[in-house]
């Protein structure tokens, strides 16, 4: 929902470029590039990340940021959107 989060997830990528490439790879028919990203982080125009591109960033950091961190406008809750491992072991790391 903000651009700290995507300034953090790019972070984890090492960058606008490797975040973009890791997203048009598991994206089929993607044009994510590192200028788009340049613009998301750019932009007043939107939320950013954009919606559909919201659990590709979170597959692409291996959940170290998940959907909730990204966009918790839309995945409220912590573990919303998470597969089933990953939600296990945020939940075990909780208790």
């Amino acid at each position: 929902m903000s651009k700290q989060s995507l300034l953090k997830a790019v972070d984890l990528a090492g960058g606008q470029a490797p975040l973009a490439r890791a997203i048009a790879a598991i994206v089929p028919g993607s044009k994510v590039s590192q200028p788009l990203i340049w613009g998301w982080i750019n932009s007043a125009k939107f939320e950013v990340p954009p919606p559909e591109m919201v659990i590709p960033i979170a597959e692409v950091l291996n959940y170290r940021m998940t959907p909730h961190e990204l966009r918790p406008d839309l995945y409220p809750n912590p573990t919303d959107a998470l597969p089933a491992h990953v939600a296990n072991h945020r939940q075990h790391e909780a208790a």
